[in-house]
């Protein structure tokens, strides 16, 4: 059964800015090769931790919202869960309200550009 999903994961700061974008690509083509569609992407850049995470105390975020069959984001967090380079994550599945907005945040966001 394809869901819509909303991931975010905290990659460690120690990374360059190339080295995140690999990162951010390396997920999108997993998700794109097994089927997935994303939906959108947002880099939210090197934040503040709320607090520290292996001895760190700020990460970079990256949110990626895909719709994909239900067994694989299994398989997405086990990379996640095998990457060095990422301290944290989160997935969940969107239901109708939070598809909504998504969808209204992202076109405020576009308007604002």
């Amino acid at each position: 059964m394809i869901k819509q999903y909303e991931t975010v994961f905290i990659a460690t700061p120690v990374l360059s800015d190339s080295q995140m974008k690999e990162a951010a690509a390396k997920y999108t083509s997993l998700i794109k090769e097994n089927g997935g569609e994303i939906v959108n992407e947002e880099n939210w850049g090197l934040k503040q931790l709320a607090y520290p995470i292996n001895k760190k105390t700020t990460g970079f975020y990256y949110l990626i919202e895909f719709k994909a069959d239900t067994q694989f984001v299994a398989t997405l967090e086990t990379q996640y869960r095998r990457d060095e380079r990422i301290i944290r994550f989160l997935t969940f599945a969107m239901d109708k309200n939070a598809v909504a907005y998504a969808e209204k945040r992202r076109n405020k966001s576009k308007k604002e550009e």
